[in-house]
């Protein structure tokens, strides 16, 4: 056996150790995302100082998750990348929260901000999980992606998209972030 095969080997063996020790972690963390997800497509554009608000929340709540989620699992690999999604998250909220009256097209320029970095956050994340031959970076991948994709979405159709697809997006965003986390930790929960 080459010492490369050693290697991999042990790293395999490392990586697949802190995260079965910790699927619960990104399990919860991806059940919370999913179900903050479903609730802000569920959202219909009424008011934009209540999608403002809605999102805010969701955006903070959603980082706190992460943010404790990724100090639990320090070991995991990605631990840089999951720190500043959570960052990310935590102050795209405080800042829809902090100035909710200034309009929806502050709110869909801070949002088109938090998918862009979100989506290079996760794509990155995911190439860690690659690099380390975890097997589980497919679906952070195509959520990086598809965080992109909604991005693009919503800077092009401006202002239109300002009053009806901010919940929306939001929505696919964490319902494709969790979903994500879900089968990364179920793939590493032990046997």
């Amino acid at each position: 056996m080459s010492t490369n095969s050693a290697d991999t080997d042990r790293l395999q063996g490392a990586v697949a150790t802190v995260m079965h020790r910790h699927w619960k972690q990104f399990l919860v963390e991806g059940i919370v995302l999913l179900i903050l997800g479903v609730a802000a497509v569920a959202v219909p554009p009424i008011a934009t100082l209540a999608v403002e608000l809605v999102i805010g929340w969701l955006l903070l709540m959603s980082g706190i998750v992460g943010l404790i989620s990724t100090f639990m699992a320090r070991g995991a690999p990605g631990f840089i990348w999951s720190l500043v999604s959570a960052a990310a998250g935590i102050a795209a909220g405080v800042v829809l929260l902090w100035w909710p009256l200034n309009g929806s097209f502050s709110l869909t320029l801070v949002l088109t901000a938090f998918l862009t970095v979100e989506g290079i956050v996760s794509i990155l994340f995911a190439l860690d999980h690659k690099r380390e031959l975890s097997g589980r970076w497919g679906m952070m991948l195509l959520s990086g992606v598809v965080d992109i994709v909604l991005a693009g979405i919503i800077f092009t159709g401006l202002p239109g998209t300002a009053a009806w697809a901010i919940g929306l997006l939001v929505g696919i965003n964490l319902v494709f972030g969790g979903s994500a986390l879900i089968s990364m930790a179920l793939r590493a929960r032990p046997h």
